[in-house]
C-alpha cells in the first residue's frame, strides 16, 4: 500500500485544506503531483484567493488550475 492509497477518494473539504500544508520545497520525486491530484478530488477548490507572496510553486499551480478550470474567478494563465 502506498501513502496515497491511505486516503479515501474523494477527500473531504477539511482533508483537502489540511493536505495543502503538506507541499514541500520541491516535487519530491513526483509525490507533489499525486498530492495535488488528491487535493483536487475534494468538493471545492481549496485556494480561492491568490496565494501569498513567497508561496511555493504548488500553491500557485493549484490556484492556477482552479482558475483555468473555471472553478474560481481570476485570470486564466498557462
Amino acid at each position: 500500500m502506498s501513502c496515497r492509497d491511505a486516503f479515501s477518494r474523494p477527500v473531504t473539504a477539511e482533508e483537502a485544506k489540511a493536505l495543502v500544508a503538506c507541499f514541500g520545497p520541491d516535487d519530491c520525486y513526483g509525490v507533489a503531483w499525486s498530492l495535488l491530484h488528491l487535493i483536487e478530488t475534494g468538493p471545492n477548490p481549496v485556494l480561492t484567493t491568490e496565494p501569498a507572496p513567497g508561496a511555493d510553486e504548488w500553491h500557485h499551480r493549484l490556484r492556477t488550475r482552479a482558475v483555468n478550470g473555471g472553478l474560481v474567478p481570476g485570470n486564466a494563465t498557462a
